[in-house]
């Protein structure tokens, strides 16, 4: 579902099973606007353009099992403002620990949104509407279960796991309509995920504790060669 108002979408949906996770697809990285949306209604690649923030998938690429859907994923409509370090870090953990689930289930059924809270709200190029929060619904069709994950479109690693009762409250959008009421109010357990930058748990929304003295320190002197993600590294000594 697409706003012409904040020209993101308001919430991505994906049935999302082990078989379609087994099938690779290359990363297409074409991003576009979405052609099928008015030109007032879209967001605009020249929006994005030295705006600050990332293009954030909802549905993401990774999830793609064909050429076709890889595409499809990387339409602007798809697309929200959002954080560097919360898109490479916190939120692709999420989106690497639903993967892992829906290996382990079978099948989930998943919500990803944005979520506009507060008055404080910015638009990039005065158009696009910078999200506050970010929210991934996650429905286990087995148990009946679910629960979402929630962060805040900002730096840092904290998440917090909410019913989706509590999710719907502060949406306004009606999730999974054939849950049970008490299922949506009793959140099933979901897995911690585990921050590129940190080994943490955030489930509490707790600060970091402090280093183990045995835990290996990078120092000034250590150099990558410009290397930046694990991908790159050659060995676990970079």
């Amino acid at each position: 579902m697409h706003s012409g108002s904040s020209r993101t979408p308001l919430w991505s949906a994906e049935h999302l099973t082990r078989e379609q996770l087994r099938s690779k697809s290359e990363r297409t990285n074409d991003f576009h606007p979405e052609e099928q949306l008015s030109l007032n209604d879209r967001a605009e690649l020249d929006d994005y353009s030295r705006s600050g923030y990332d293009r954030g998938h909802m549905a993401p690429s990774a999830d793609m099992p064909n050429e076709r859907s890889q595409h499809e994923s990387f339409s602007l409509a798809n697309m929200i403002p959002q954080v560097s370090e919360n898109n490479r870090g916190i939120w692709s953990s999420i989106e690497a620990t639903t993967r892992h689930l829906a290996n382990q289930k079978e099948q989930l059924y998943i919500i990803t949104g944005p979520l506009f809270v507060g008055n404080d709200l910015k638009r990039i190029d005065g158009r696009v509407l910078v999200p506050t929060k970010i929210y991934k619904a996650i429905y286990d069709p087995v148990s009946g279960q679910g629960a979402a994950y929630l962060v805040d479109n900002a730096e840092g690693d904290r998440y917090r796991v909410i019913s989706i009762t509590e999710l719907e409250k502060i949406s306004g959008i009606c999730l999974f309509p054939k849950m049970s009421p008490s299922a949506k109010q009793t959140p099933m357990s979901l897995p911690e995920p585990r921050s590129r930058n940190s080994a943490y748990s955030n489930r509490s929304s707790s600060y970091p504790p402090p280093k183990s003295a045995s835990a290996p320190v990078a120092q000034a002197s250590q150099q990558c060669e410009g290397k930046k993600t694990c991908k790159e590294m050659s060995s676990c000594a970079e």
